[in-house]
């Protein structure tokens, strides 16, 4: 049986988008164990199986490459924000935004986020899509905090701001690897901890 043109180029479609989706979860995984800097495109092609001049048929260099998945991470978090219930308390989203964030980290599924000097930020400031989810979950999460300033289960003396950097740094916060190096605490015990330190402090209650 002979396939038409449009089943071919639909057979071809889906190819290229299940190629990709491999691609995006390899550079994720780098980005999450070795960060931006120390991945290099040859190990992204080996870790798909597939050549590396093939990755320049899907992105122009290693920052799109990078930025992508970027994009990706972001688009997850928009999603997760979306599905929390609407009626819960605002502390509850924070919670459950944090708790999400430090899974992910531990599974191995947070990309890193670049440094200050790093050419993928420079990539990712000219990425409109990127800054359209960043300012999108940035503004959800800051509705929440101030939500809970207001009815008191956050100090409000502490400026908004410096809860949401608080809150962000969790995503890249080495106690979570060290504690899971000593192996001594399941990811769900160290996920509580560390919850339990971010919200509740050090100070003896």
């Amino acid at each position: 049986m002979i396939k038409s043109p449009a089943a071919k180029t639909s057979f071809k479609t889906q190819m290229l988008k299940t190629r990709e989706e491999a691609i995006m979860q390899a550079v994720n995984r780098l980005l999450a164990d070795k960060g931006f800097d120390a991945m290099t495109l040859d190990e992204v092609a080996a870790q798909v199986g597939i050549a590396k001049a093939s990755l320049y048929k899907h992105y122009c260099s290693k920052e799109d490459l990078a930025a992508a998945a970027m994009v990706r991470a972001m688009r997850r978090a928009q999603d997760f924000f979306g599905s929390l219930p609407p009626a819960a308390a605002p502390l509850d989203n924070l919670r459950a935004a944090v708790r999400w964030t430090m899974q992910l980290k531990l599974a191995g599924d947070m990309p890193s986020l670049p440094s200050q000097n790093s050419s993928l930020r420079a990539t990712l400031i000219a990425n409109r899509d990127y800054m359209d989810g960043l300012i999108e979950v940035s503004d959800r999460l800051g509705a929440w905090i101030e939500e809970a300033q207001a009815n008191g289960s956050l100090r409000r003396e502490l400026p908004a701001i410096a809860v949401l950097y608080t809150l962000y740094a969790r995503a890249c916060d080495p106690v979570l690897e060290f504690l899971q190096m000593g192996g001594q605490h399941s990811d769900e015990e160290i996920v509580d901890l560390v919850l339990s330190t971010c919200f509740d402090g050090l100070n003896a209650r």
